[in-house]
């Protein structure tokens, strides 16, 4: 199952016409393209599924929308120029999601922790604070580092309340997202083993989120929480 050249072709070509008069004098060819995508969306999880426990239901259910939500933003364009979408793991002990993000010039696959709710955050810190030794190690992991360098995700300026400026692990305490990234050209995008690649990418993440798994789903000493 291959990403089709003319579905890139099309977010070439709506980028430089995004209005909606184009955009519905040319809805078949987005509806080519769309449905190209969630072939390749139910193709990876099919896929993910073999070595995964994924609760997105459909690869169609994983794509978000190509139309924008314009109220808060400046740039009143109606289309996104990329086509998008994630899976998330199935019940609490699976803890993280996946995201790919494919954009002529721009494609990437990353997975982690957009968002963690503030207990999740704050079970994360209280695990770095007091294992800050057994994250150096994860984040050094020989297949993590191969597949997406360094961890990544917004961080506070300063020490987070609670924690010391001086702290040993301050450097991994201030982050609130933590993101695994992986990029791709549009040559690769576009080869016949783009779906295996992707597959490989989502699969390399998983001695992160096994180490996150347990750490959200037990207490600081270890005891499960579910």
């Amino acid at each position: 199952m291959t990403i089709k050249k003319a579905s890139f072709d099309f977010l070439k070509t709506l980028s430089k016409n995004n209005n909606r008069d184009w955009f519905n004098t040319h809805k078949d060819k987005y509806i080519d393209a769309h449905n190209n995508i969630i072939e390749f969306a139910d193709a990876l999880l099919a896929e993910m599924n073999k070595h995964d426990k994924i609760e997105t239901p459909s690869g169609k259910k994983s794509l978000f929308r190509i139309y924008k939500d314009v109220r808060f933003s400046k740039d009143k364009t109606p289309y996104n120029t990329h086509w998008n979408g994630g899976f998330k793991r199935a019940t609490k002990k699976l803890r993280g999601g996946y995201y790919f993000h494919l954009e002529p010039s721009n494609s990437y696959l990353a997975g982690g922790f957009w968002g963690p709710e503030p207990h999740d955050l704050k079970r994360i810190r209280e695990d770095i604070e007091l294992n800050y030794k057994d994250w150096k190690k994860l984040l050094v992991n020989k297949t993590l580092v191969k597949t997406f360098g360094k961890m990544r995700g917004a961080q506070v300026s300063s020490a987070p309340r609670g924690y010391a400026k001086d702290h040993p692990a301050i450097d991994m305490l201030r982050y609130k997202q933590f993101i695994f990234k992986h990029n791709f050209t549009d040559k690769e995008v576009l080869s016949p083993d783009f779906l295996k690649n992707a597959n490989g990418v989502f699969k390399n993440l998983r001695p992160f989120f096994n180490y996150m798994s347990e750490v959200l789903t037990t207490n600081a000493n270890g005891e499960p929480l579910l």
